[in-house]
């Protein structure tokens, strides 16, 4: 790997009215380097990001790329410079075939397009790379990985020599992240430069050479991976020691079954995807539920929820028995909800900050009179404030709309809302995807002190190191079924694998 500075922004200062989103930041990549950039959600990544792409224009500073300055004004002038953007939020149309997709992606590259020439160019590409690619399915047949490799198609396709992966295992299982990587070694050893921008420490750990730190819209440090650790990362991104080991289990444990499964099955279109013979969460506990996306996971939360009907079985939250009388019937029963989707599921993001706060109790003293007759709208501001505080939601103003919040804090929204609830089970779905470590501790100390409260905590999560750091017991999920449990302290996580992948019998705990 070469020592000199290929790519080196200078001195980047990026102002939005009085807001400042960066400030005097230099950051430097040498060619043939997987460079990490990394901070908290709101830290100025995206934005100095999108200054390199072309989005935005700095206010302030200077671009080089190998020793000669250059402008960017606009996306066609990164991607004439070799600059090309693996966003996680894919840009694809469904409807579209991989080879139409990646010419729609082309369309400024020239007066004529050729199908054949494209489709050729994906296969030698894909094979290159072994990105595994069909220039002829259509997109809405591909799973989240394939799609991300036809994003990485693109910009190859485009002749991009240094690449952005912006969060790029932020939807992927273990198995594709770790797919992505290799992926991402060959392009480095093809003499590709790639800066990856992630949240996941361990991640950047693993593939990353150099790492530079941002924090409040400044560079905070830029080390190298071979003399640091994951600790140290941590206290760089949020300016104090964060907690990465293993939160100590309750000593009191209780026996008090609040959420009961028996004998639940359930179907779509046909296809099984609930089997669960037994499963129980006690008091005071947290059940970590592990397994590879798209096993039943979403499935079992919509059931611990009332959201779907179930083929066969029954349910029971705190003894009362409430198969197949809908939602309002689990929320009454007190079940709570942190939903894995928290833009479709859990926020009505052109509505205020207070308004989402308080979505399920809006029509409820103190927030409306009888029957929900009148708003008072003076205590709805009151609760928002207090909740601001109360659990650390960085925000100009309750009035803003949550759409305008970082990833991290829309997360935090729907946590305050639903622990007010105070609720005895808690049905918590990948919790932190897509937060950061500082938004992430915090939201796993929420969920440590309602189980010490005596709630019962249903966590659902692909993150394996999530689980192992939070559960009392858990479980692994394949197919809809549950393979067996495992002791969190002690973890064979070799056995853990083998479940996953449906190895081993269905057991009991």
């Amino acid at each position: 790997m070469s020592e000199r500075e290929y790519l080196s922004m200078e001195h980047i200062t990026k102002r939005f009215g009085d807001f400042t989103a960066n400030r005097d930041v230099t950051f430097c990549v040498r060619q043939g380097e997987v460079h990490a950039l990394l901070g908290e959600n709101g830290a100025g990544k995206s934005t100095l990001m999108n200054i390199l792409s072309g989005l935005y224009q700095s206010t302030e500073g200077e671009i080089y790329i190998n020793g000669k300055k250059v402008s960017i004004q606009t996306p066609q002038d990164a991607r004439a410079l070799g600059i090309g953007m693996v966003y996680q939020h894919f840009m694809l149309i469904p409807a579209m075939t991989v080879t139409e997709n990646v010419m729609l992606s082309m369309s400024g590259l020239g007066p004529v397009l050729d199908f054949e020439a494209t489709r050729a160019k994906i296969r030698s590409l894909s094979e290159q790379y072994h990105l595994e690619v069909n220039p002829d399915r259509y997109v809405r047949d591909l799973s989240v990985g394939e799609q991300q490799r036809i994003e990485i198609i693109k910009v190859l396709c485009a002749n991009a020599s240094i690449l952005i992966f912006d969060e790029p295992t932020a939807v992927l299982t273990p198995a594709e992240s770790e797919g992505l990587f290799e992926i991402m070694r060959l392009l480095i050893q093809e003499g590709h430069t790639i800066i990856f921008i992630s949240h996941k420490l361990k991640e950047i750990m693993a593939i990353c050479d150099r790492i530079t730190v941002l924090r409040g819209g400044e560079k905070v440090c830029v080390v190298d991976k071979n003399s640091t650790t994951v600790e140290d990362l941590g206290n760089y991104m949020v300016g104090h020691k964060v907690a990465l080991d293993r939160y100590p289990g309750r000593e009191h444990q209780e026996e008090t079954h609040l959420l009961e499964l028996e004998g639940v099955v359930y179907s779509e279109q046909g296809v099984q995807k609930l089997n669960i013979d037994h499963l129980h969460v006690k008091a005071g506990e947290i059940l970590g539920i592990a397994g590879v996306d798209g096993n039943g996971q979403s499935e079992l939360a919509k059931a611990a929820t009332g959201l779907i009907a179930l083929d066969q079985g029954q349910i029971q939250v705190a003894g009362q028995t409430v198969t197949g009388k809908g939602a309002k019937a689990f929320i009454q029963a007190g079940v709570t909800h942190i939903p894995e989707d928290r833009n479709r599921m859990g926020l009505v993001g052109s509505m205020t900050l207070y308004e989402n706060l308080v979505l399920k109790q809006i029509g409820e003293a103190p927030f409306s009179s009888l029957h929900g007759g009148h708003i008072n709208y003076k205590v709805l501001h009151h609760h928002a404030k207090e909740m601001i505080q109360k659990y650390d939601i960085r925000t100009a103003s309750e009035n803003l709309p949550t759409s305008a919040l970082s990833g991290g804090n829309q997360q935090k929204v729907i946590v305050a809302r639903e622990m007010e609830l105070g609720g005895k089970l808690i049905v918590a779905v990948h919790p932190t995807r897509g937060v950061d470590i500082g938004a992430s501790d915090y939201i796993h100390q929420q969920l440590i002190a309602a189980r010490d409260r005596g709630c019962a905590v249903l966590l659902i999560s692909a993150d394996l190191d999530e689980i192992l750091r939070l559960s009392d017991r858990m479980a692994v999920i394949y197919e809809g079924q549950i393979m067996g449990y495992e002791d969190p302290e002690n973890p064979d996580i070799n056995r853990i694998s083998l479940m996953m992948a449906g190895k081993e019998g269905p057991a009991h705990a």
